[in-house]
């Protein structure tokens, strides 16, 4: 056995057509995780760029300011979902849904949706990030390596002599495409290993991306060892696997996106900030009243504190702006809710299409796919809260705030994976 390894990679490492997808694929791999890693840095850098605008911005604005209301309005406070030590693998939907925010006391259905209308949901293929390059590219570099191992034999008439001179007989091209797929898998590997290095990733992490790694290009290896034995002709094996691999990279997630989208479908972000403003404007012309009730039905105790005296009034203003979020509320739920099931559902395509089943590990294992966003979402909405119920009372009360008060402003503190 040792032996016929000897030389099947000595053979392998002659060939110039293997020695090109090797230098592909170690391309390919190493530009995957720049990108990857240039994408989750320039993040970084924009969060950090924002604390300071945003805290020199606070202290401009709240200079020489006592009313809360005017505070309030002016005042910006930053929200993000910090990247993990994995991102840089898997972008997902940091590249697809907002992941920062900078919000103010108004309606915040408004500020979380006004930069995401399309809702755009699972990806079909993706941005060149590492899980791209795994899921997508990977199985095209390996048919491109074993498409052809015996049907070059047999063409040079040299089939029959090798398998007779070997102990292992015909078995001896499957050593063939073992060591030839190690070779790739190196080249494939060896950034990774430099990537995780410099990121420090844990043991856990390593250990699961790797695994992922070995199990698509064993998948592929296999899907190719059996079609070429069962088509002895490359060409016709050569189209077969593409046909396959364009079954179930492209074919099955779009098919199943269709159908998972049209059996669960959901409202969107422009509904939802549309449904806002409209509340929020139509409050203008409503009598204040209308408003306060409304909104005492939902904080009642500051129900004493509800009547509105003059035609201008901070806390019948917040009042509105909340009354807005709450008009909205629903197809927000609604919209929360069916991304999940939407999400849940696609699990199940996942198992017809290495390609999303990998793109999906990935990202859970990143810490971007669609649940994370909604863990953020809901981060941002709790701070969001905090905020109202720092402020109402100064509101309602008609208290003027000191410096006191305000170094008691919430802090936005990321959720947790």
């Amino acid at each position: 056995m040792l032996h016929e390894l000897r030389r099947e990679l000595n053979h392998a490492l002659k060939e110039p057509a293997l020695r090109w997808l090797v230098l592909i694929a170690f391309s390919l791999s190493t530009i995957a995780l720049l990108i990857g890693a240039l994408t989750i840095s320039h993040q970084k850098d924009m969060v950090l760029r924002l604390e300071a605008a945003v805290t020199a911005e606070r202290l401009l604005t709240i200079k020489d300011k006592t009313d809360p209301g005017d505070i309030a309005y002016n005042l910006f406070h930053l929200t993000f979902d910090p990247p993990t030590d994995l991102a840089f693998m898997a972008l997902g939907q940091r590249n697809e849904r907002p992941w920062l925010h900078r919000l103010r006391m108004l309606a915040l259905e408004g500020q979380i949706h006004e930069t995401n209308d399309s809702n755009p949901e699972i990806l079909i293929l993706g941005q060149l990030d590492f899980t791209f390059f795994l899921s997508v590219l990977v199985p095209l570099i390996i048919i491109s390596l074993l498409f052809d191992i015996e049907g070059r034999e047999r063409r040079e008439g040299r089939y029959e002599l090798i398998c007779a001179a070997s102990p292992l007989g015909s078995r001896v091209f499957h050593i063939r495409a073992a060591v030839k797929s190690l070779l790739l898998t190196a080249a494939i590997i060896l950034p990774f290993i430099a990537a995780a290095i410099s990121n420090n990733l844990t043991i856990l992490a390593f250990l699961s991306v790797l695994g992922l790694i070995f199990f698509q290009i064993v998948l592929w290896v296999i899907f190719c060892r059996i079609v070429t034995c069962i088509i002895p002709e490359a060409v016709t094996a050569a189209l077969s696997l593409v046909t396959l691999w364009l079954l179930l990279t492209v074919l099955t997630p779009i098919i199943g996106k269709t159908a998972v989208e049209n059996s669960l479908p959901v409202p969107n972000g422009g509904t939802i900030l549309l449904t806002q403003r409209e509340t929020v404007n139509a409050a203008w012309d409503l009598p204040k009243e209308t408003t306060m009730d409304a909104f005492i039905h939902i904080y009642p105790e500051w129900k004493a504190q509800a009547t509105i005296n003059r035609p201008f009034e901070w806390k019948w203003y917040y009042a509105f702006q909340e009354m807005g979020d709450q008009a909205a509320q629903p197809k927000s739920w609604a919209l929360y809710q069916g991304m999940t099931d939407r999400h849940e559902a696609m699990a199940l395509v996942a198992l017809l299409s290495p390609a999303l089943f990998i793109e999906r590990a990935m990202t859970e294992l990143a810490g971007t796919d669609v649940l994370q966003h909604l863990r953020y979402v809901r981060c941002a909405r709790a701070f969001h809260a905090d905020l109202r119920h720092f402020y109402y009372p100064y509101l309602f009360n008609e208290k003027a705030m000191s410096e006191n008060d305000l170094a008691q402003l919430p802090e936005f503190e990321p959720c947790a994976i």
